[in-house]
């Protein structure tokens, strides 16, 4: 096969191959030879079917699977000769018009990984912002658990229910006269003015007492996810079994209890546990934005642009999400828009530390271990169904690129981790506050860096933080952007807070399991 260079600029390079007719010929003649004591042709013996009839019975097929072969083997050859690191899937077009019998022509298009210097690490200053957990945080935290946890006693039969009270209701819903599914629910129980059930469902339900029965017309909203009920009014028969209202909450040893511990001390212990948990990764954010700055500062070659569009889409397609989700998705948009270049700045400035920090796990020989990989296949195959994680451990073990997106955000920890073992650190306490306002402004500054613009207006920065976070986000592996998908988790989490928020109507509406008992449900 003949092989030339047609383009050698910055980091993108093209090919121009050919595979000779006679080498294809002689691919699939060697093809033949090998199946043919396998094939079985009436009035022959096996393994006796002449090589002309082989190739009369298989030719298309051979000839279709010859030349994949060798174009497969042609870009191989190419990379290897021309020790070539490409920095995403090459592209390869076999030229137009070809034909069996004639010499197949191919080109190659692609982009190289930089030669990136691994930066030095013995000068790196780090100030560590922490953050101490007082007895007061504790007990806040535990006056919140309280809150989200009353109890409630029975009231007096004469008791005209208000907002606060709890309910035990039966309800039977009904549209255009007919039941619907699900829209029937015994024993539900109901905090008014919590807002678990669709509009003016509690307000008609305010005033009334023990044993009374009362019909309640309501309206679908528009926008309401089971389709069939969007908008239509419906009827609700409600019985009143009971009118409860909140009990009073003793914080002391009974009250642990309640969650399984041995007394209040150890609920303080836990909480102080997790308060502890939660400030110590504020810390760590704030110390990566810190080094990965000075990283950036540091360093600015060019990056394979196909990388950075790669990175740009899956950080546009996150925004268009929450614009989705936005009061105003139009104007959202078109705010978006406005500042779509500084977000493609932000995609080439996680491309460009991604490789740096690439370059400097591999000059160190940092790793991600047989196990660790292991266990991280296992914690991800958790999210699947049970009958479809095994499949899906397959799937990582035979493809490479998505094993390297999954190994990508714990080589890249790993990394950190081990610059943070080489940098000068010293510690300052601060309140939680301060270390909150030190991260929002690290992250200011570094996006309106890579622009050289004016940094974002403040209503902006949530957008920017959640679905381009460069820090959380920087790539650690020499691979596909798109491949991977960190501005997805931090918009995930994102969304993970808003169900967040609307747990508690989730688990006590009156139908969750079924479609039609959402009918009285807001979620």
């Amino acid at each position: 096969m003949q092989i030339k260079e047609t383009a050698n600029e910055g980091l993108k390079r093209a090919y121009a191959i050919t595979i000779p007719a006679k080498d294809i010929d002689a691919r699939i003649d060697s093809e033949i030879k090998k199946i043919a004591p396998q094939v079985k042709m009436p009035g022959f013996r096996p393994g006796k079917v002449p090589a002309n009839l082989v190739r009369k019975m298989h030719g298309d097929q051979l000839h279709a699977d010859a030349v994949n072969s060798m174009i497969r083997e042609s870009v191989d050859k190419t990379m290897q000769d021309n020790k070539l690191k490409p920095a995403m899937q090459p592209k390869v077009e076999v030229g137009e018009g070809y034909e069996q019998g004639k010499d197949a022509t191919l080109t190659i298009e692609l982009e190289v990984l930089p030669e990136v210097e691994a930066p030095a690490t013995d000068d790196l200053k780090i100030e560590r912002l922490t953050v101490p957990v007082t007895d007061e945080e504790v007990m806040e935290a535990i006056g919140k658990l309280a809150e989200n946890n009353k109890s409630y006693k029975d009231a007096a039969k004469t008791k005209k229910a208000a907002d606060g009270d709890q309910l035990i209701i039966d309800f039977v819903g009904r549209v255009d006269g007919e039941e619907f599914e699900g829209g029937k629910a015994d024993d539900a129980a109901l905090v008014l003015g919590s807002g678990m059930f669709i509009p003016g469902f509690e307000d008609q339900l305010v005033g009334v007492k023990t044993g009374d029965e009362k019909t309640i017309e309501v309206t679908f909203p528009e926008d309401y996810q089971a389709t069939h009920l969007a908008g239509k009014k419906a009827e609700f028969d409600v019985t009143v079994k009971q009118v409860k209202v909140e009990g009073e909450t003793s914080i002391d040893d009974d009250f642990a209890k309640n969650f399984g511990l041995d007394g209040l001390d150890k609920l303080k212990e836990l909480l102080r546990g997790q308060l502890e948990q939660e400030t110590a990764g504020l810390t760590r954010t704030q110390m990566k934005r810190s080094l990965l700055d000075q990283l950036a500062a540091g360093h600015d070659f060019a990056v394979p642009q196909g990388m950075v569009d790669a990175e740009f889409d899956q950080i546009w397609a996150q925004l268009q999400q929450e614009a989705a989700r936005s009061e105003d998705p139009e104007a959202t948009l078109k705010e978006m828009e406005d500042e779509k270049e500084e977000y493609r700045d932000i995609a080439e400035r996680r491309v460009r530390l991604g490789l740096l920090l690439s370059e400097i796990g591999q000059a160190n020989n940092v790793q991600v271990t047989s196990q660790e990989m292991s266990m991280l296949i296992q914690q991800a195959a958790q999210q699947y169904r049970p009958q479809d994680r095994e499949r899906f451990m397959q799937y990582i073990q035979q493809e490479p690129m998505a094993a390297a997106q999954l190994r990508a955000p714990l080589y890249e920890d790993k990394v950190v981790d081990f610059l943070f073992d080489k940098a000068e650190i010293t510690d300052r306490e601060v309140t939680r506050e301060e270390l909150e306002a030190a991260i929002e402004a690290e992250e200011g500054e570094a996006e309106a860096k890579p622009a050289k613009k004016k940094a974002p207006a403040k209503k902006k920065a949530p957008a920017k933080k959640e679905a381009a976070d460069k820090s959380d986000d920087a790539k650690a592996e020499k691979k596909p952007a798109a491949k991977k998908a960190p501005a997805k988790k931090a918009a995930a989490k994102k969304s993970d807070d808003k169900a967040e928020d609307k747990k508690p109507a989730a688990k006590k509406a009156p139908a969750k399991k079924a479609p039609a008992k959402k009918a009285a449900d807001k979620k």
